[in-house]
């Protein structure tokens, strides 16, 4: 269990931060890394969830407790189980949403621009950012243990947003990439 007491200031004021364990690490470290893109990216799905109603809400507020998981995952070092681990049970859950959500949309027929409506902007912001997130995760996990299911969930998640941007978009339609268009003067 995490306990937050207090808030301590300064503490970091030299260029470190603590680890769910104690460990002292450079602010710049690859796990501070990381966690900082994961929790940009919980932001940013917090901002889509201000376009989002009814199941696409509960969804993305589900997705953000679940980004707070991750984050507890990663800040203490190792794989051990008795800590509190992201799940293949959580990457699933996705996977069916993901599955859901498509059977309601047409096929593609070009790439998506990010657009289309407010919510389906935000949500495209958000898979961005959570790209960035599973870049810099995989990147961790070449110089040290990590559970494999952050990258897993990761991916998903960027798959996620991706399909909920196109079904926030569905009433305007899908932005299509028309290439060249822009050389047509």
């Amino acid at each position: 269990m995490i306990r937050i007491d207090r808030v301590t200031t300064r503490a970091g004021d030299g260029g470190e931060t603590s680890l769910g364990d104690g460990t002292r690490v450079p602010k710049d470290d690859p796990r501070i890394e990381a966690l900082g893109a994961i929790d940009e990216a919980n932001a940013a799905i917090g901002l889509a969830r201000v376009y989002a109603a009814g199941e696409e809400d509960a969804s993305l507020g589900r997705i953000q407790n679940d980004l707070f998981d991750l984050g507890a995952d990663l800040c203490v070092p190792g794989v051990e189980p008795d800590r509190l681990r992201v799940s293949a049970i959580q990457v699933a859950r996705l996977e069916a949403e993901i599955l859901t959500m498509n059977e309601e949309l047409r096929p593609l027929t070009s790439f998506v621009l990010p657009g289309g409506a407010p919510g389906a902007a935000a949500a495209h912001m958000a898979r961005t950012i959570t790209r960035r997130a599973e870049r810099c995760v995989v990147a961790l996990s070449r110089q040290q243990p990590i559970n494999a299911e952050l990258i897993k969930y990761l991916n998903r998640l960027s798959d996620h947003l991706f399909v909920m941007a196109r079904r926030m978009s569905s009433e305007a339609g899908d932005v299509l990439w028309s290439p060249g268009a822009s050389r047509e003067g």
